[in-house]
C-alpha cells in the first residue's frame, strides 16, 4: 500500500523538478511511511525541433509484500516501461508464473513487477486481468504516453490535473496541491453535489481544474491528448435464473477464495469485526484457513444505540479469534480538523468518526486488515432495497397508494432519532408518487431540492450552472426489470466508490494501515450481480443466499439481528459538545453565511435541532464539515 505522484510535461515551463516531486511525496508519507523513491525520464534528443515529454514519478510506500527487494519506481529489463502503483494485486503469483512462461524474467518477488510485464504484453488490456485494489501509473518511453488507471470498485484513489502541455497525478488533492500555480477554484455543480449526497462524486472534485479518474478506468496521456476508456463492466440482467445448489457451492468457493487471497502479507494482519452478518462471515473464514488465531478489532461507544461491541465478541468466541476492543468516547470536536485535512474535500459521512478511530487503533497490533464493505451492496442487506421494492409493489394497489401518500402521515409528530420508523415512514410516503428512480435517489439526498433552495444565496444560485445534481444518479440507473436490484447495482457504481471506500481508504491510510474487502473481488460479484433478486431479497430480509450458503459458520443470533449501521449520536452532539462549534463556524465572521449561504436559514435549522422541533443533524454536519474545510484550505470561490 503506497501513495503515488507524478506528472508529464511538454512544456519545460511546466518542469517537475525534484524539490516539487518531494513535496509532492511528502504530503503522502502517511500512505507510505516506510520508502520513498522517485524516477526522472532522460533529456532526449530534441533536434527535430518538436518538444519531447519529460516524466517525473514519485512513490512513498508501506511495505506489505517483498519487503527487501519491492522498491518503485520499477521497471522492465530494458527500462523503457516504469510504474508506480498504489494496493495489491491478489492474483500476481499466478499472472507471474504465465508472463515467466512467456520469457520474462523477474528481479524482485512484489506484485507491482507483475504489472510492469503484463503491460508490455497486453498493453492497456492488462488492467482487466488484475484481480485486487488499485492505482497504478505507467510510463510507456517507446511510445511516449503516460497510462493511468483504478480498480474497478474505486477501492484505491487517483485524481489528476489536465493542462495543454501537461498531466499531473497524485493519489489525493493535497499532493497535488504542492505543484505551483495549480488552481484552488471551487467547482460551484461539485458543492452542489455534496449537499445532495455528502460527497463529491467522480469524475468532480471539489476544484473545477482537477478531475478523480472513475472506478475501473483508465486514462492514457499521448501527444498531449487525453483519452479516458473503460475497462470493466458489471454483467446484465440474468436471462435465467440458473440452479440454485451450484451457485452455493459457485459462491462458497469464490469467497473462500477471495479471503484467502488477501491473506497474503509479510506484516501481521487481522481484521475489522463489528458483529455485522458481513465482517463476522469474512473473519469465520480467516479463522477456518488459519493455523492460529486470527487478530480482529472493534470499537465501542458508551451509548449503546451505537454500540455493537456485544455482537462482535459473541462471533469472536464462536469464531475463536484473538479479539481486542476499544471504547472510546468519540470526540467531534477534536477529530474535525484530522478529517478535513485527511480527506482534503468535503465529506461529511460521519460513519468516518467511529472508522477512523477504529483504524488508529487496529494499528497499533497489525498493519493489513480485512473488512465486509460491499457485502450489503452485492446481496441486498440495506433497508432501503426492500422499501424501494415494497413502494413498487404499492403504485399497483391504488387504494394502498393512496392510503400510504395521505397528507395526515405528514403531519405526524416524529422522534427526532433520525432511524426512527416514524420518521422513515414519513420519508417513505411523501415519495411515493415518483417514479422508483427519483424516490430513490430522494431517499438518499442529504438536502432536498428544497432544503438547498433554501440554503443557497441568490449569488451562489446565479454561479451555478444549469445543470442537475440528481443526475450523477438519474443517468446511471439501471435498466433493470426489477426497482431493489437496480437501486443496489446504482449503489455499487456509485455510493461505494464515492462514499464507502473513500471513507475507509482515508481513515485508514491516514494511520498507514492497509484494509482488504474480500467481498469486492470481482470474479464474486460478477456472479452474485447476475442472480435474480429473489435469491438475495425476498420480503423484508435480504443476504438470504449468504444466510443459505455460510449459516453453518456464525450463531444463530448473529443472522437474524437487525442491521444497525456504524454511526455516531450527531444529533446529541448538535444539543451539547458541537453546539459552540456549530454556531462558531457556520454562524461566525469567517463563516459562509451571507455569501455562499442564507444566514437565516443555517439560524433556523440550528435552532429548530436545538429545540427538538427537527432534526438537521446530518445538514449541519455537512454544513460543518465544508466550513471547517473551506478555513482550513482557502480555496479560490
Amino acid at each position: 500500500m503506497c501513495g503515488i505522484a507524478g506528472a508529464v510535461w511538454y512544456d519545460p515551463e511546466w518542469v517537475i523538478d525534484e524539490a516539487v516531486l518531494e513535496r509532492m511525496t511528502d504530503r503522502l508519507r502517511h500512505r507510505g511511511p516506510d520508502d520513498a523513491g522517485c524516477y526522472w525520464s532522460p533529456v532526449g534528443d530534441s533536434t527535430s525541433g518538436r518538444h519531447q515529454p519529460r516524466v517525473a514519478l514519485g512513490f512513498r510506500r508501506l511495505a506489505i509484500i517483498d519487503l527487501q527487494t519491492g522498491h518503485q519506481p520499477l521497471c522492465n529489463e530494458d527500462g523503457t516501461v516504469w510504474v508506480v502503483f498504489n494496493g495489491e494485486i491478489y492474483n500476481y503469483r499466478a499472472l507471474r508464473r504465465r508472463l515467466e512462461g512467456n520469457g520474462h524474467r523477474f528481479r524482485t518477488q512484489s506484485d507491482t513487477e507483475t504489472i510492469v510485464h503484463l503491460y508490455e504484453d497486453e498493453g492497456i488490456d492488462c488492467f482487466r486481468h488484475l484481480n485486487g485494489m488499485f492505482a497504478i501509473a505507467i510510463w510507456d518511453g517507446r511510445h511516449e504516453r503516460l497510462v493511468l488507471a483504478r480498480d474497478r470498485f474505486g477501492e484505491k484513489p487517483l485524481v489528476y490535473y489536465h493542462q495543454s502541455g501537461r498531466l499531473a497525478f497524485a493519489s489525493e488533492l493535497k499532493s497535488l496541491l504542492e505543484i505551483p500555480g495549480i488552481p484552488k477554484r471551487i467547482d460551484y455543480h461539485a458543492l452542489d453535489q455534496y449537499f445532495t449526497y455528502q460527497y463529491v462524486p467522480y469524475p468532480h472534485t471539489i476544484y473545477r481544474d482537477i478531475a478523480k479518474l472513475p472506478p475501473a478506468h483508465y486514462a492514457v496521456y499521448d501527444k498531449q491528448q487525453l483519452t479516458l476508456g473503460r475497462y470493466w463492466n458489471l454483467p446484465a440482467e440474468p436471462e435465467t435464473p440458473g440452479d440454485y445448489r451450484e451457485c452455493q457451492e459457485q459462491l462458497r468457493w469464490l469467497l473462500e477464495d477471495a479471503v484467502a487471497l488477501r491473506l497474503q502479507s509479510d506484516v501481521p494482519l487481522g481484521a475489522f469485526l463489528s458483529g455485522g452478518i458481513d465482517s463476522s462471515l469474512v473473519v469465520a473464514l480467516m479463522q477456518k484457513s488459519a493455523s492460529h488465531p486470527v487478530r480482529t478489532f472493534s470499537i465501542g461507544f458508551p451509548d449503546r444505540d451505537y454500540d455493537e461491541r456485544r455482537f462482535a465478541e459473541q462471533v469472536a468466541r464462536h469464531v475463536g479469534t484473538e479479539h481486542e476492543t476499544f471504547e472510546v468516547t468519540p470526540d467531534a470536536v477534536a477529530v474535525l480538523p484530522e478529517l478535513v485535512y485527511h480527506y482534503d474535500e468535503p465529506f461529511a459521512d460521519s460513519s468516518a468518526i467511529p472508522t477512523w478511530y477504529l483504524a488508529q487503533l487496529t494499528r497499533q497490533h497489525v498493519t493489513v486488515a480485512l473488512t465486509g464493505d460491499g457485502g450489503d451492496e452485492l446481496f441486498l442487506g440495506y433497508p432501503r432495497y426492500w422499501a424501494i421494492l415494497w413502494s413498487s409493489r404499492l403504485e399497483r394497489i391504488d387504494a394502498l397508494r393512496r392510503c400510504v401518500a395521505w397528507r395526515g402521515w405528514q403531519r405526524l409528530p416524529a422522534p427526532a432519532r433520525q432511524k426512527s420508523r416514524i420518521r422513515q415512514w414519513k420519508r417513505f410516503c411523501e415519495t411515493l408518487a415518483l417514479e422508483p428512480a427519483e424516490r430513490y435517489v430522494e431517499w438518499v439526498s442529504i438536502f432536498s431540492e428544497r432544503r438547498r433552495a433554501e440554503l443557497y444565496s441568490e449569488a451562489l444560485i446565479e454561479s451555478l450552472p444549469d445543470e442537475d445534481p440528481r443526475r450523477f444518479l438519474l443517468d446511471r440507473w439501471p435498466v433493470c426489470a426489477d426497482s431493489a436490484a437496480a437501486a443496489a447495482r446504482l449503489d455499487l457504481e456509485t455510493y461505494l466508490p464515492c462514499d464507502l471506500m473513500c471513507k475507509v481508504d482515508t481513515a485508514s491510510m491516514a494511520h498507514s494501515l492497509e484494509c482488504r474487502q474480500p467481498f469486492l473481488d470481482h470474479r464474486l460479484a460478477e456472479l452474485v450481480v447476475a442472480l435474480p433478486r429473489t435469491w438475495k431479497l425476498t420480503g423484508w430480509r435480504g443476504k438470504q443466499l449468504l444466510r443459505h450458503t455460510f449459516f453453518d459458520l456464525l450463531p444463530r443470533a448473529i443472522w437474524q439481528r437487525s442491521k444497525m449501521g456504524f454511526g455516531v449520536p450527531l444529533d446529541i452532539w448538535f444539543r451539547g459538545p458541537l453546539q459552540p462549534l456549530a454556531k462558531d463556524l457556520l454562524l461566525g465572521s469567517q463563516s459562509s453565511a451571507g455569501t455562499l449561504f442564507r444566514r437565516e436559514a443555517i439560524e433556523r435549522w440550528l435552532a429548530e435541532h436545538i429545540s427538538g422541533t427537527f432534526n438537521h443533524a446530518y445538514r449541519l454536519w455537512a454544513l460543518l464539515v465544508f466550513e471547517a474545510w473551506r478555513q482550513k484550505w482557502n480555496p479560490e470561490l
